[in-house]
């Protein structure tokens, strides 16, 4: 019989390229990770992976494994989700992912809630970019995914994804009390133009989308810092080393040093939307924090309005 969490490990591999990458990704020890591959080709007598360069692919015989499998693992887990929408038990692990402003403004507020209303259900949460999410969903290294997409800014979501629209988000530019613009109460990229710039780094959906305000401009954003978190483009915008794009949701207080103001022509707005695959969509703990996220963020976007 084929151990299916062995299976899980092979197919963890084969999307990593590497036992280290694979172990990572589901928490346990490269040497755990290891002997689960090893047993399974024990079990079918065959092998199923060989080493190119510093990594690992799979044979031929471990491409089918790895393929056919999937759809039984898609099964199984239909047929658990199915099985406890019947029971009407909230319960289980769900692992959910999201991007830092989400667990601030959309996650943290209702975790608590839902575990003290469902005490046989467990959250792991972590933090990652929206594509790295929608991939984890995709291979089912984590069950809910919050994303967000930026005006045109595509995301590419697998068919056997679903999505549903949590809220609804939108930026200001921030700057410091005493700046010339902190007297506005709105900007349009062609004012913008000569300031420097508190941003994400390149590659980054937010930064992508610093750049595309800048479209008919003929200029780009002149970005004088880079900062991966918004609460650190706070502060320093708060020491006056430049202006920031920062989104309302999860956002610190400004106090009284930093003053938001509205941008227009086009107005920085994304959508925040959950995924989850189709395969888990009985699943009353997903539908429970799925729930539980969509009002929060009903009420989030009513309160930044």
């Amino acid at each position: 019989m084929i151990d299916l969490d062995a299976l899980v490990a092979l197919r963890a591999v084969d999307r990593h390229r590497t036992v280290a990458g694979a172990a990572e990704a589901l928490g346990f020890t490269p040497s755990a990770v290891s002997q689960q591959v090893k047993r399974l080709e024990r079990q079918t007598g065959v092998r199923l992976l060989e080493r190119v360069g510093r990594g690992v692919m799979l044979t031929h015989a471990g491409r089918h494994l790895v393929d056919e499998g999937a759809r039984l693992l898609t099964d199984l887990e239909s047929l658990e989700a199915g099985l406890h929408r019947q029971t009407g038990t909230v319960a289980g692990i769900v692992r959910l992912t999201t991007f830092s402003t989400a667990m601030r403004g959309l996650v943290a507020p209702v975790a608590r809630g839902l575990l003290d209303a469902y005490p046989e259900l467990t959250l792991t949460l972590a933090e990652r970019e929206p594509w790295d999410t929608i991939d984890l969903v995709a291979t089912g290294q984590t069950d809910l995914g919050l994303v967000h997409s930026w005006g045109d800014v595509p995301l590419a979501i697998p068919d056997h994804v679903e999505t549903t629209a949590v809220a609804c988000d939108v930026a200001d530019v921030i700057v410091h009390r005493d700046h010339a613009l902190a007297r506005r109460t709105q900007v349009r990229p062609a004012d913008l133009v000569e300031e420097g710039w508190v941003a994400t780094p390149e590659g980054t959906i937010c930064r992508q989308w610093l750049t595309r305000m800048y479209d008919g401009t003929g200029r780009l954003p002149r970005i004088a810092h880079v900062s991966m978190e918004f609460d650190s483009h706070l502060a320093l915008v708060r020491a006056g080393l430049g202006i920031a794009l920062v989104p309302r949701l999860g956002r610190a207080p400004l106090g009284d040093d930093l003053v938001a103001v509205a941008a227009t022509d086009p107005v920085p707005t994304r959508e925040i939307v959950a995924l989850h695959r189709r395969s888990m969509a009985a699943s009353p703990a997903v539908s429970a924090v799925l729930d539980a996220m969509c009002a929060d963020g009903q009420n989030s976007a009513l309160a930044s309005a």
